[in-house]
């Protein structure tokens, strides 16, 4: 296929805010696109070039870019600043100067440009950074107008066509058999190997024969399962048949390590964030400790949590988090280490786990680390049995006066449902008077210009949303103006400015009713009831405290949170990771149920 033509797709997707439409025009598109491109095609359309647990990174920012432009077109850099500041979009800069060249396309092909592009991000080393800037231009020489403008885009992580692997999931079924009936085939595939341009090639070539011999992998990220939430040990009990296993549920840093010791040293330990985020690097002591397993390969999850060594108490989230980073690690290992409570066990030694019940998970789990003790990095997390409802709050209690989250309750014959929430996972938190003591996960979809002392940070309040995983869309929950420092709120203003847009992004669904200005706000005219001053790509995740959920007319989700907060940052979380709607409906109903 000819880059030009997927260009063209991509523009009917820009030009459309209807998900219906969306999925329609992705199923044509995977419908003519060859079995041998259409993995790069997936990459391509959602801004990428691999999945996301291959850091594969350009390392070239706007202000580089502008220098390509200017190289690419044979004009000054200067004019192409002063149009950047116009259009505000890189991608339509490259268009317009395109054009002003009259330039035609030399009728690349995707693989062609793809290949191009993976050129461009794996340059390294000495000149790499120059070699970056003229590979690029010459790229840019040989499209047309409307590839250039996506091309320039995809870089700086702002295709933005709105929408997620969902979607493409959805697209796909449509593509192969008409209708949406081959979805779950594809969703266990991509749960089970989160490479979405792996499924689509496999899909396109083998159908659905060859989608159903995608099995778990050491190396390749499970998609995590997630838990479902009940309001009482009783009603948990009786949900999971009169038995069940229960376990601390810690505030950290869930992880998934991958042991394969037939690789040398450097490459036998992989370890995935919740987001599929490779963060192998970042957590020495967990490397170490997964070498010393007495396996040839397995497959591990577990929550890392930071401690207090010399008294053994836990840290908070917000110091746990502070060991996701890409420099100074070792500095900060010694001063911030970590536990690891290992609570599952997908892999072991060749054999996949995961149809196991829960139960043989578990023991073959406590096999592997038996000869681990409480001073090594890795040991499991506490289990109990439960069959009395009086114990099981018991226990419950016992971790809620230690100050960690809940428990953690599990359905002993169920299986490992990868990506999937439901009921043989159960989180208890605590929930009293009718307050919300659980945190909710938000998508920041934008910001509102500060008055007062934050009108110097040129921040005051931003606007939340939750997941619509029916819709692949973010709904309205809340806007937010308190729980943040000094220097949160002006963090808060770098990352949504990073990721800001001219126009309300697609796949985010707002109160559309307009209000009228106030006196002097006259430049602003009308605009919608919840309209922030800065619209955001939905990227950044974050915890909200609130004292309750109420109904709220206002909100597209038909829900609001009372007095919300900020509690954190949620680094380690996907947008489509966030609290979902149908999760918050839950929360309000066992909130005026307590």
């Amino acid at each position: 296929m000819r880059f030009s033509r997927l260009s063209e797709y991509f523009s009917k997707i820009e030009a459309t805010p209807k998900r219906l439409e969306i999925t329609a025009i992705l199923a044509d598109l995977f419908k003519e696109a060859p079995k041998e491109e259409v993995g790069e095609i997936c990459y391509l359309t959602l801004g990428r070039l691999a999945p996301q647990y291959e850091a594969v990174e350009f390392f070239l920012a706007e202000k580089m870019l502008l220098r390509v432009l200017a190289k690419a077109y044979e004009v000054d850099e200067e004019k192409v600043r002063a149009l950047y500041r116009k259009a505000g979009d890189l991608g339509n800069v490259a268009e317009g100067l395109a054009e002003g060249k009259r330039q035609k396309s030399q009728g690349k092909s995707v693989g062609e440009v793809y290949k191009k592009l993976r050129e461009i991000a794996e340059a390294a080393g000495a000149g790499s950074q120059e070699k970056k800037v003229n590979l690029m231009s010459e790229l840019l020489k040989a499209l047309d107008p409307l590839s250039a403008r996506y091309v320039v885009r995809i870089p700086v992580g702002k295709l933005r066509l709105g929408f997620s692997g969902k979607t493409i999931l959805d697209a796909l079924s449509i593509a192969l058999a008409g209708d949406k009936s081959l979805r779950p085939t594809l969703e266990r595939a991509y749960n089970v190997s989160a490479d979405i341009g792996r499924i689509a090639q496999i899909a396109k070539s083998d159908g659905v024969g060859g989608l159903k011999k995608i099995q778990v992998v050491v190396g390749a990220p499970v998609q995590m399962a997630a838990a479902e939430r009940l309001p009482t040990p009783k009603e948990i009990l009786e949900k999971m048949g009169g038995k069940l296993a229960a376990e601390p549920k810690f505030d950290g840093l869930r992880i998934q390590g991958h042991l394969d010791k037939s690789k040398s040293p450097n490459d036998q330990v992989k370890i995935f964030s919740r987001n599929l985020e490779n963060t192998t690097a970042m957590f020495p002591e967990i490397v170490e400790a997964a070498q010393k397993l007495p396996a040839k390969s397995a497959i591990f999850e577990g929550e890392a949590i930071s401690y207090n060594p010399e008294t053994q108490e836990f840290w908070p989230f917000q110091e746990t988090a502070k060991r996701k980073r890409k420099y100074g690690v070792a500095e900060k290992a010694a001063t911030l280490p970590l536990k690891v409570f290992a609570f599952d066990l997908l892999f072991l030694d060749g054999r996949d786990l995961t149809q196991e019940p829960y139960e043989k998970r578990r023991v073959a789990l406590e096999k592997l680390l038996a000869g681990l003790g409480k001073d090594d990095v890795i040991m499991a997390a506490e289990e109990k049995v439960f069959t009395d409802s009086n114990e099981l709050e018991k226990f419950f209690m016992e971790h809620i006066e230690r100050g960690l989250e809940g428990i953690m309750t599990k359905r002993l014959d169920g299986v490992y449902q990868a990506g999937v929430r439901n009921f043989n996972w159960v989180k208890l938190k605590r929930v009293e008077s009718g307050k919300l003591e659980d945190t909710i996960d938000c998508v920041v979809l934008g910001y509102y210009s500060g008055r007062g002392k934050r009108a110097g940070f040129g921040i005051g309040g931003f606007l939340v949303g939750v997941y619509d995983d029916k819709t692949d869309t973010f709904k309205t929950i809340s806007r937010v103006g308190s729980g943040l420092t000094d220097e949160e709120w002006l963090e808060m203003k770098r990352r949504v400015d990073a990721l800001k847009t001219k126009e309300k992004p697609k796949n985010v669904d707002v109160e559309e009713r307009l209000i009228t200005p106030k006196a002097g706000e006259g430049s602003r005219a009308k605009r919608g009831v919840l309209t922030p001053d800065v619209w955001a790509e939905p990227s950044i995740v974050v915890a909200i405290r609130a004292d309750e959920i109420t109904r709220s007319p206002m909100h597209t989700t038909g829900l609001a949170l009372r007095f919300p907060r900020l509690m954190a940052f949620r680094n380690d979380k996907t947008p489509e990771q966030a609290t979902t709607v149908s999760e918050v409906e839950t929360l309000y109903r066992q909130q005026r149920k307590s």
